[in-house]
């Protein structure tokens, strides 16, 4: 082989495993700076409707639901699947922006939440209805019947404790009950091996853009030292191997899919922790979804903390509001219309709540807020 040859395929072999090296880092990426917008929005809980009509207000989409966000960065929180028919048809929506979010340079963040975690290993309390119907076709009658037939061999195999089941008429409606036509195509939707977990599996739970850290629930004190990578591949690997879960960080309570510390618990008791995280992760703010607001996007520890959980789906009554990080200073898109963001907790959250308020439904759901805040702010107790 003459020299020219060998270098020619020195090169080729250089660049493909270079670009492995590359495909690798970008998968695993969690961390990006220089953004200039950001839109952040929480737990869509099956509701396309409300989830398309905050993209398009925010300037995301258009009636096409194509991307026209440019080079945003699109934050959804977690928990699209659960309580809602349409989790489908979201899912599929932000697939097709991610491709379409990339080719424009900008991004669309899916994170990991609890919900899609639950759908994952098989936690299906809060699934609605609509959700496995989505998925029911012309061979589901079939496929459950062949199922049915699976169980019935699989229990005469190995026979429980208390004995075999009747297998009679009744026996077969429950059965057919707990499992509706749609329900084996659902699963093996979200298995890890599916099309919607092999997509879940690959997202971060938790990411920084610029000085803000964004994420489903909140980081507890037990892993409040750990590094975001170490956070997402954790979590990821639960994913991907199930045999994990079981006492991992993807069902603690203290896990970045399940705290609700920095959400519920009294300022003076977790500024201590946040100052802990925010240190640790060498951010300024962090936002989370998991935690139902009032109604509104809500600040905590002086804007050090926000929820955008605000309760968009229609199970927790179709509220409409995002948060959106443009130049380092955010704001909120109430109901369509931008509002500034409250600097403190007495007079100026006062006047952001009394906005949103305006902007709602009557009666709104921010009115006891807004009753307490003026109390507390005219006996000087807030």
């Amino acid at each position: 082989m003459n020299t020219r040859a060998s270098a020619r395929q020195f090169t080729v072999a250089t660049l493909f495993f270079a670009a492995l090296f590359a495909a690798g880092l970008a998968s695993a990426r969690d961390s990006w700076t220089g953004v200039e917008r950001i839109v952040a929005i929480g737990d869509v809980h099956g509701d396309y409707d409300q989830f398309f009509d905050l993209l398009q207000g925010a300037g995301l989409v258009d009636a096409e639901a194509n991307w026209t966000g440019g080079k945003t960065h699109l934050v959804q929180a977690g928990d699209v699947p659960d309580r809602g028919p349409d989790s489908l048809k979201v899912m599929d929506l932000l697939m097709k922006l991610e491709k379409q979010a990339r080719k424009a340079k900008g991004y669309v963040h899916a994170l990991i939440g609890n919900h899609e975690a639950m759908m994952m290993y098989g936690d299906l309390r809060y699934v609605h209805p609509g959700e496995y119907e989505a998925f029911h076709d012309k061979n589901s009658e079939k496929l459950r019947e062949g199922a049915y037939k699976q169980h019935q061999r699989d229990l005469k195999a190995n026979p429980p404790p208390r004995g075999l089941p009747s297998f009679d008429e009744a026996y077969l409606r429950k059965w057919q009950h707990d499992r509706p036509l749609g329900y084996f195509e659902h699963r093996r939707s979200f298995a890890t091996s599916g099309k919607y977990g092999r997509w879940i599996a690959k997202h971060n739970a938790v990411i920084k853009i610029n000085d803000t850290l964004f994420l489903h629930g909140g980081i507890g004190p037990k892993y409040a030292g750990i590094p975001l990578r170490q956070l997402n591949d954790t979590i990821r690997g639960d994913l991907r191997d199930l045999s994990r879960i079981r006492g991992g960080m993807t069902i603690d309570s203290e896990g970045p899919l399940w705290y609700r510390g920095l959400a519920q618990n009294d300022e003076a008791t977790e500024t201590a922790h946040l100052d802990a995280v925010l240190a640790v992760l060498r951010a300024q703010r962090i936002v989370m979804a998991h935690t139902v607001t009032d109604g509104t996007i809500m600040p905590r520890f002086g804007g050090r903390a926000v929820l955008i959980d605000v309760g968009m789906a229609k199970a927790y009554g179709r509220r409409s509001a995002c948060l959106v990080i443009e130049d380092g200073a955010p704001s909120t898109i109430h109901r369509g219309k931008q509002l500034d963001f409250p600097t403190d907790r007495g007079e100026d959250l006062l006047r952001y709540l009394r906005e949103a308020a305006a902007l709602d439904p009557s009666p709104s759901p921010l009115a006891a807020k807004i009753a307490h805040l003026e109390q507390s702010l005219s006996t000087g107790t807030e």
